[in-house]
């Protein structure tokens, strides 16, 4: 088979549920069962980890940092042996540090994906190690199309990345949430203020990347001198809005190079 999953949670499963759009040779396993009705839902093979192991040509590593030790360490036999590709959406854990993890140097392609991915409107990070070679990448990268964005980054600079790119989806929706509850306190019925609101940032999103002007020049569009919008703004400034995004990102991305120290 091309491609196997181990590990199908919600991650694992949004990136199988968007590699299913382009090929169904691939098989799924984990040890909760949940990959059985992932293997129902899209058509592909539901096994279990030796077989993956021993027939699979690219082989995805969905589980928990903490637990990928273990789990490498218990196919290494069959690895050592047949060679795949491991490809890694592990927070904070290098393509260097799967290798050594493995017991031997193998070609390893390190994704950050977001759960977007599973409407097709993700942002995908990723790169390989140097026994990757460039037609493999782009072989990837064009199976893995229908997950949204996919773009490629140094190594180097994935633990800060995907704490915007990986961790920013759960701060989006904290956001939406707020905004909704705002317009709800002042009379809006939940449902729509909650509509309202994530349609509020698809528009705004669209217009960061549509027009390519900077988020702060589309901001002051909005903000008619004296109006309800800089009245608006003036409250964020003063509650810390923007400092409290920017620790957020920092406080992610300190606990990523912490999962890579400590694993």
């Amino acid at each position: 088979m091309k491609y196997g999953f181990i590990g199908c949670g919600n991650m694992g499963s949004a990136v199988a549920f968007a590699l299913s759009k382009v090929t169904t040779d691939f098989a799924v396993t984990d040890r909760t069962g949940k990959a059985k009705s992932v293997a129902e839902s899209i058509g592909c093979k539901y096994t279990d980890i030796e077989t993956i192991a021993r027939e699979c040509e690219n082989i995805f590593l969905c589980v928990k940092p903490q637990m990928m030790g273990d789990m490498l360490g218990g196919i290494s036999h069959i690895i050592k042996e047949k060679k795949p590709v491991l490809i890694t959406m592990a927070a904070g854990l290098t393509t260097e540090k799967i290798c050594e993890m493995a017991g031997v140097q193998l070609p390893v392609i390190r994704i950050m994906p977001n759960t977007p991915v599973l409407l097709g409107k993700g942002i995908v990070l990723y790169c390989g190690n140097a026994l990757v070679s460039e037609e493999k990448l782009k072989d990837f990268v064009s199976d893995l199309s229908h997950a949204g964005k996919l773009d490629k980054l140094p190594e180097n600079l994935f633990d800060a990345a995907t704490s915007l790119t990986g961790c920013g989806p759960a701060y989006a929706y904290m956001f939406i949430d707020a905004l909704a509850d705002g317009a709800v306190s002042c009379g809006v019925p939940r449902s729509k203020a909650i509509e309202y609101a994530a349609n509020v940032l698809i528009g705004a999103a669209e217009m960061v990347l549509s027009t390519g002007e900077h988020p702060s020049k589309l901001k002051d569009n909005v903000c008619s001198p004296g109006g309800s919008t800089i009245a608006g703004v003036r409250v964020l400034e003063q509650e810390g809005f923007r400092g409290a995004v920017v620790d957020c990102i920092i406080a992610a991305n300190e606990k990523n190079k912490e999962l890579g120290k400590n694993n």
